[in-house]
């Protein structure tokens, strides 16, 4: 008997729908696209609960006859291509014929559309991939579409959806991603009556500007290369505009949006010793290649795209970047004024000694600019303003390690490859912290002896724990104290970025922030937690935004302890800090009187042992 059989186009659509339509952002993603193709100069985007009830995207571009408008949602229909040579010559973001069958099949979609030398245009309402009516209408040029109720006949992908923040926040990213690329339409995006973004037509750096802030935009090199492979243009941050995490960053081709880690590492290798190795430069790069140099039918998603030459493009973006950097003095020089000088006036030459005019210059070598006095009440941090923290300073001695923390190293072992460079953490004497000696090794790392060995403890990690620590004993009670500035910072933030503030707003104020929303994307940062008045307001709320973007779904008691944790990293003493013997002793007896002095609260160890016979072994003949 015969098993084998076709599927109904209804069912292959819905598993077609699966791989193409994963979420909300994955209908306005497809929609635009198509409204972008349809020379449209005006798209609008309308969701309602983050696209569960419903999406709605206008345009006024070419719109569709009555028989297209019925053809449009048949599987593999597509008007971007006729045959498979035009694989190689796209000049359209669509071309797959895949994406409307897979929304009809998984919503109910309702579709207006008209042309121009049309009198009147069609309505069309479709559900799970059967046509309901369609029918003449009188409407504007242009597509209308609404699609309602996302994944109603698909309970089990309904179910997993994420939060209204967290799916907003994916609808805000993949239009980002579209009107980064078309400046010259005008955009908009509204959420439950809210508008978000509106975007009129705008030069490249003026569109960046109106999403992220005019400060990013501020902090933009421009990067222009042309050769017969490819054409590179678009911008690279300053050294400056780094920062660890939440940096926007952009690759383009040909007017499509890709990821490409490959490129990405060209951008960073070009930033090497200018940044630190752990921060990353925002950048938005456009590539325009021949498209039959260029695969991007990898993936529905069409981010995924292979280079024919992607080697020597490689070198290429890393020269047109480093020429940027050098250009535009992204490395600060030293001038002399030397206008109004006399001209007679000799010009001093330090290496000639019978100048008159040689100034004089007595130096103190015994100063040092880091020795200052230590208040035994403040804690170590980046500077008085980071030490006020708003918790018990670190105090010498009534903090000091319990007795018998030195079981916590009990039977631990480095990994052989660590062995192998004579560094192994075994069990370890108690030390008594009040007559060690600590030394400071490179800015980084607090050295003593312990009585097995010698213990490298990392200043930076060790004050992260310390403070993370005292911020969740005091977050489980009640809110940081908040120190209110005498001038408010205002701080612009992306579309993306306002949603996710709406979402936390309270989280923060238990942290204790104090910020206004001015609208616009626009907020007043009237007061600080205490002891975190020296840090740079945008930077903090923006590190602050990508860690809810990251865990945005967790349990709020997690989604806190995570920002707990980013506020202790940002807050920590850096590495480089100079740290006076007393500031190492404390740091010290409170990293051991916390409640995991081994790790992080993000899971990075804090110390190692150099073991005694270690040592010994590196000096055997």
């Amino acid at each position: 008997m015969d098993i084998i059989q076709l599927l109904p186009d209804s069912v292959a659509n819905q598993i077609a729908a699966g791989e193409v339509i994963q979420r909300p952002a994955s209908v306005v993603k497809e929609l635009v696209e198509n409204a972008v193709d349809a020379g449209a100069h005006r798209i609008d985007v309308i969701a309602v609960d983050a696209g569960r009830t419903s999406l709605q995207v206008v345009d006024d571009g070419c719109g569709m006859s009555e028989t297209d408008a019925r053809l449009a949602f048949e599987r593999h229909a597509t008007s971007k291509i006729r045959e498979a040579a035009d694989l190689f010559t796209l000049t359209t973001m669509g071309f797959r014929g895949e994406a409307l069958p897979s929304i009809v099949a998984v919503a109910q979609v309702e579709l207006t559309t008209r042309t121009a030398d049309a009198d009147l245009g069609t309505r069309l309402q479709i559900e799970a991939s059967r046509v309901l009516t369609q029918e003449p209408v009188a409407c504007a040029v242009g597509t209308n579409i609404i699609v309602k109720n996302l994944f109603f006949n698909v309970p089990a992908r309904r179910k997993f959806l994420k939060t209204t923040a967290t799916e907003l926040n994916n609808i805000t990213s993949e239009l980002e991603r579209i009107v980064l690329v078309h400046p010259d339409i005008a955009f908009s995006l509204t959420h439950n009556d809210t508008p978000l973004l509106n975007l009129p037509p705008a030069s490249a750096k003026g569109r960046i500007a109106a999403i992220f802030g005019s400060r990013i935009a501020e902090r933009l090199l421009p990067v222009e290369v042309e050769t017969p492979m490819v054409s590179i243009h678009g911008f690279v941050g300053k050294p400056e505009a780094a920062r660890k995490r939440g940096a926007q960053q952009f690759f383009f081709v040909n007017k499509r949006f890709m990821r490409h880690p490959y490129f990405h590492r060209a951008v960073q290798e070009a930033f090497t010793r200018l940044i630190p190795a752990d921060e990353q430069v925002p950048y938005f790069i456009y590539f325009d290649v021949p498209p039959a140099d260029i695969d991007v039918n990898i993936h529905p998603t069409k981010t995924e795209i292979k280079f024919e030459n992607e080697q020597a493009i490689w070198q290429i973006l890393l020269a047109a970047v480093r020429e940027s950097i050098g250009r535009f003095n992204a490395i600060p020089t030293i001038e002399f004024n030397t206008e109004g000088r006399p001209a007679d006036m000799p010009v001093y030459n330090p290496n000639v000694a019978s100048h008159a005019e040689a100034p004089k210059v007595s130096i103190n070598k015994n100063f040092n600019p880091f020795d200052s006095p230590f208040d035994s009440q403040q804690p170590v941090g980046r500077s008085a303003a980071s030490s006020a923290m708003a918790a018990p300073a670190f105090e010498r001695r009534t903090n000091a390690a319990p007795k018998g923390w030195e079981s916590l190293y009990d039977g631990m072992t480095l990994p052989d490859s660590v062995q192998a460079s004579s560094l192994e953490v075994t069990a370890q004497s108690a030390t008594d912290f009040s007559s060690a000696t600590f030394f400071q090794y490179r800015g980084q790392y607090v050295l003593t002896t312990v009585d097995n060995g010698l213990l490298l403890i990392d200043q930076h990690r060790a004050h992260m724990r310390v403070l993370f620590d005292r911020f969740m004993a005091q977050l489980s009670s009640s809110s940081l104290p908040s120190q209110r500035f005498l001038f408010p910072e205002v701080v612009q933030l992306s579309a993306v970025q306002a949603a996710t503030f709406a979402s936390v707003r309270d989280d923060f104020a238990r942290l204790g922030f104090d910020i206004g929303d001015l609208g616009g994307g626009n907020i007043s940062v009237n007061g600080f937690p205490t002891g975190f008045e020296g840090l740079d307001p945008q930077s903090l709320v923006t590190e602050l935004l990508a860690t809810v973007a990251d865990h945005g779904d967790l349990p709020a008691t997690a989604l806190l302890s995570q920002l707990a944790t980013t506020l202790a990293r940002a807050a920590a003493i850096p590495h480089g800090q100079v740290l006076s013997d007393l500031e190492m002793s404390d740091l010290a007896s409170q990293l051991f009187a916390s409640t995991n002095p081994n790790y992080t609260p993000d899971g990075h160890p804090i110390t190692a042992i150099l073991q005694h016979d270690a040592i010994e072994r590196l000096f055997k003949a």
